[in-house]
């Protein structure tokens, strides 16, 4: 008797251990992590439009990588954001990226934090503008194609920050064009948008002109 309730409570917590696990933290995505960051190294796989604008802390004995400033020295040539951070030999057409982002500063209305992705050049690529109060250049998800910054949506969802960390989650469809992103809560997007005007390039975390701190990024893709 005591060996069937042994195997049973085995049996009931293997299932509790690989059964998955839906919610903030989980990605529900086929694709491998190809690439993690904590910031516990360093920000060597990096590579920024302005170092002088981004620092390296340790925030409650945790590492933390954010903006020091809102506007950097770096200049787009078309009007898009000024702090963006790159990482380096990542090219990808389908992928999931998920982060832990803090605003540290409030701003207003364009109060953001953005995610970069499909990056072909600096005039070339697709950004999520995070915005707090949605207008047609807050809170979209915009294409720079040798131009100012366009709107692809007609997003009127708020983004309720605070001084609370926030998750977020941006996936993409190369095929069907698909860009969904969440911001808490990972059941619903967001916005979203189908746009295949490019279908690979590189990713990136920042913001237009405000300040932020990042960690725990995570990217699945290929």
């Amino acid at each position: 008797m005591q060996n069937v309730f042994s195997l049973a409570l085995w049996s009931c917590l293997t299932v509790l251990v690989t059964a998955p696990v839906k919610g903030a933290d989980s990605q529900e995505t086929d694709l491998p992590l190809v690439f993690s960051e904590d910031f516990d190294d360093g920000h060597d796989r990096w590579e920024l439009t302005d170092d002088n604008a981004w620092t390296l802390r340790n925030v409650d004995g945790n590492h933390v990588f954010g903006l020091n400033k809102r506007k950097s020295d770096y200049e787009p040539k078309v009007r898009s954001p000024h702090n963006i951070a790159m990482i380096k030999d990542l090219e990808l057409s389908d992928f999931v990226i998920t982060f832990k982002v803090k605003s540290t500063k409030d701003t207003g209305n364009h109060r953001d934090c953005c995610i970069f992705f499909c990056h072909q050049d600096p005039t070339h690529f697709y950004y999520c503008h995070l915005g707090a109060r949605p207008d047609p250049h807050s809170g979209q998800i915009m294409i720079v194609k040798g131009a100012p910054r366009l709107a692809l949506t007609k997003n009127a969802n708020k983004t309720p920050w605070g001084n609370d960390w926030h998750r977020v989650k941006l996936t993409r469809n190369s095929q069907t064009g698909s860009i969904k992103v969440f911001f808490d809560d990972m059941s619903k997007p967001h916005m979203e948008v189908s746009d295949t005007t490019f279908t690979k390039g590189r990713i990136g975390i920042g913001s237009f002109d405000d300040m932020n701190d990042f960690d725990e990024i995570r990217v699945y893709g290929k």
